[in-house]
């Protein structure tokens, strides 16, 4: 059996800690069993390792996410999307790869999971469950898990269930499927033994390229991730699990949790105070997440949530913080925090005087032993103020020590990189006319071919 994690999507709704380039899944506020911070992703790797999965297991996401992933996880096995669009589209381009790129076999089962549930390990293991479901009947299209609910909820889709598969077999029939419903409807539901769709189903691979030679589109990996773009931008549920014929459900009768807002979040943080910040005795059911240098008090409140990241500020009632989404629609900024494979960098400030001026600040932090790559700008010029750390600095050609309280001056046009012989930090000043990401022309990363680059310039 092969394991697809699905690793998309923003996770607004845990604003201002993420972004459009910071999932929800890779922020370090859950701790482990030794008081460790982890990750979603982290602890959802974690258990596949436990279940004897986790070599089976590959991710599908998207560029923007590799560094992150790879910072949190090492050198994972990853599917990459050429663009965001939804689940059906990714789970069609994993498919193709297993198929066109490794080779597998036809009739290898594929599970399908996102990356972040909050779970028990008995989860992952009860995916060997849809595994010989489909390996002992030929009949069965998709096998699923359903989680058992404990309160009827208008957040999640529901599963139906038929009848009972086979005599002491755990797996019903689908006899249908409900998107999100009312609370009202929901509480009817459950009484007819409904479950939550949790997006975890297994299916045969032959299953998929079946469907989609049917539609007329590639099994070629490089052909179909070419034509991305005609994919259908809707959800695998919709696309193909609601319209299969020969459906199972599993039902899961563990803990399970979606900690996509921050009511939920907070409810599975073993501390109540990550960041400067301090609560009052007099405050109950209080959390504070700052990732800021500047210190947070919170004074005589109860069951609230105060999030402070470079991106924003959020006070909020945990029961009203999943309305952030709703908030977040009139505003339209650059993300202020970014992760990458070298580092990560914090914007500070960002100023538009004219058309042809603007001015950007940054705080850059490069890992020991990192480097940035050797790259030039068109469009503006650069200041760096080393604040921390020892590393090398090459600008046309020539290498420099550099040290804490060096001023680095970089013109347009001009090939610069630096390594960080210990941690480094600095900070960046840009001036000029398009501060954008795209004003990057990258000649090399790897440091060794850098130096050789400057040697023979």
């Amino acid at each position: 059996m092969k394991i697809i994690l699905l690793s998309g999507g923003s996770g607004k709704r845990l604003w201002p800690l993420t972004n459009d380039s910071r999932s929800k899944q890779f922020l370090k506020i859950l701790q482990d069993s030794n008081g460790e911070s982890e990750s979603m992703v982290q602890r959802v790797w974690r258990q596949l390792e436990r279940v004897g999965l986790a070599e089976s297991t590959l991710i599908a996401t998207g560029q923007s996410q590799v560094d992150m992933l790879r910072n949190q996880l090492g050198d994972i096995p990853m599917i990459l999307e050429p663009e965001r669009r939804d689940t059906f589209p990714a789970i069609a381009l994993s498919v193709v790869y297993l198929y066109s790129k490794l080779g597998i076999d036809v009739d290898e089962i594929v599970a399908i999971c996102p990356v972040d549930p909050y779970v028990e390990d008995t989860f992952f293991q009860q995916l060997y469950v849809l595994e010989n479901s489909l390996i002992r009947d030929e009949q069965v299209e998709l096998s699923l898990i359903g989680v058992r609910p404990t309160y009827p909820s208008s957040k999640y889709g529901y599963i139906i269930p038929g009848e009972l598969y086979r005599q002491n077999d755990y797996l019903y029939h689908v006899d249908r499927f409900q998107e999100k419903p009312s609370e009202a409807v929901a509480a009817k539901l459950i009484e007819q033994q409904a479950m939550w769709n949790c997006g975890v189903f297994a299916f045969k691979m032959k299953y998929m390229l079946d469907w989609l030679r049917g539609n007329q589109l590639p099994i070629d990996f490089h052909e179909l991730r070419r034509n991305y773009h005609i994919l259908p931008k809707n959800s695998f549920d919709y696309e193909v699990v609601e319209k299969a014929k020969h459906v199972l459900v599993s039902p899961y009768e563990g803990y399970w949790k979606d900690l996509g807002t921050w009511n939920t979040l907070t409810d599975e943080m073993t501390t109540s105070v990550i960041g400067k910040g301090r609560i009052s005795l007099d405050s109950t059911n209080v959390h504070i997440i700052n990732e800021m240098d500047i210190p947070v008090i919170v004074l005589n409140m109860n069951n609230i949530v105060v999030a402070s990241s470079p991106d924003g500020i959020l006070v909020s009632d945990k029961v009203a913080s999943p309305r952030i989404k709703e908030m977040l629609v009139e505003f339209d900024q650059r993300p202020m925090y970014e992760e990458s494979g070298w580092g990560s960098y914090r914007i500070l400030d960002f100023v538009k005087h004219d058309e042809e001026t603007e001015v950007l600040t940054k705080k850059v932090c490069i890992y020991i032993g990192k480097n940035l790559s050797y790259h030039y700008h068109l469009k503006r010029t650069e200041i760096w103020t080393i604040t921390k750390g020892n590393g090398q600095f090459i600008l046309d050609g020539n290498v420099d020590v550099v040290k804490p309280g060096d001023v680095l001056r970089i013109p347009p046009r001009a090939l610069h990189a630096i390594l960080a012989d210990t941690e480094l930090e600095f900070i960046e000043v840009q001036t000029g006319s398009e501060l954008v990401e795209e004003d990057i022309i990258r000649v090399s990363l790897d440091w060794e071919e850098i130096i050789q680059i400057s040697l023979q310039s």
